[in-house]
């Protein structure tokens, strides 16, 4: 009871502590406007009114994984399975990523031999959007996203992959627990709430898929390969309806 009680507190502490940066950045730019729209050029005016877009799309996506969490610890988070076409999702995905980091390069390789996969595809969409907007945000040097998908040991792959600051191989598995950010001088940066990967590998792990990260060496270079690999098994006609069936 009373570890409960401790994870909650921690829980609502760094929601209210995520929550506050974005909503005082909205209410002070908003006050400055209000009280100063005629001695503000139209340069400042636009630039305040980005600002006030950027943290109002941050608190609808911090706001989204909150909503997130709440329903993996519930029993709401049912999995909806179908039949889902990998490629058509991924194109999807990266054509949205794409729009909200136009300066990043997306490169999908992608296997003509693929078969569908039978996974919750809404929930399958959640996990690329993820991942490739993780991707997108801690890109260095290059700039580029790479989407690979392959076929390995009855399981359909795929991986993405950017040039970023190297992970400790200690860290593989913090990375996807609540709350948790590695500390480096990127992701001092770059906002997040460390929500989003412990997000993406309950949602992986509940439609009985694996998802794994690792940091490889780049030759003469200060930065590393981050490669996230997602696996999902291909399941016959049978295997299928027992997956439904086991719900």
């Amino acid at each position: 009871m009373e570890n409960n009680e401790k994870n909650y507190e921690d829980f609502i502490s760094t929601v209210s502590h995520e929550l506050r940066t974005p909503l005082t950045s909205i209410r002070g730019f908003s006050q400055t406007m209000l009280s100063s729209w005629d001695k503000l050029d139209d340069e400042s005016k636009k630039k305040f009114i980005k600002i006030i877009e950027e943290q109002s799309n941050r608190l609808i996506h911090l706001t989204e994984n909150m909503l997130s969490v709440t329903k993996l610890q519930g029993s709401k988070n049912s999995v909806i399975y179908s039949q889902t076409d990998v490629k058509s999702s991924l194109e999807q995905v990266i054509s949205i990523v794409k729009s909200q980091y136009p300066n990043q390069k997306f490169e999908l390789s992608y296997n003509p031999a693929t078969p569908e996969i039978f996974v919750d595809k809404e929930k399958l969409q959640q996990i690329l959007t993820n991942l490739i907007e993780n991707s997108a945000k801690y890109s260095v040097n290059t700039n580029i996203t790479k989407i690979k998908t392959k076929i390995s040991e009855n399981k359909v792959v795929i991986e993405i992959s950017n040039e970023g600051i190297p992970i400790d191989s200690q860290d593989y598995e913090k990375i996807f627990t609540k709350f948790a950010r590695i500390d480096n001088p990127l992701t001092r940066k770059v906002q997040g709430s460390g929500l989003g990967l412990y997000i993406t590998k309950n949602l992986v792990e509940k439609m009985q898929g694996q998802i794994s990260v690792k940091s490889e060496q780049i030759e003469d270079s200060q930065y590393n390969n981050i490669v996230f690999t997602l696996e999902f098994p291909i399941l016959n006609i049978e295997q299928q309806a027992r997956l439904k069936c086991s719900q």
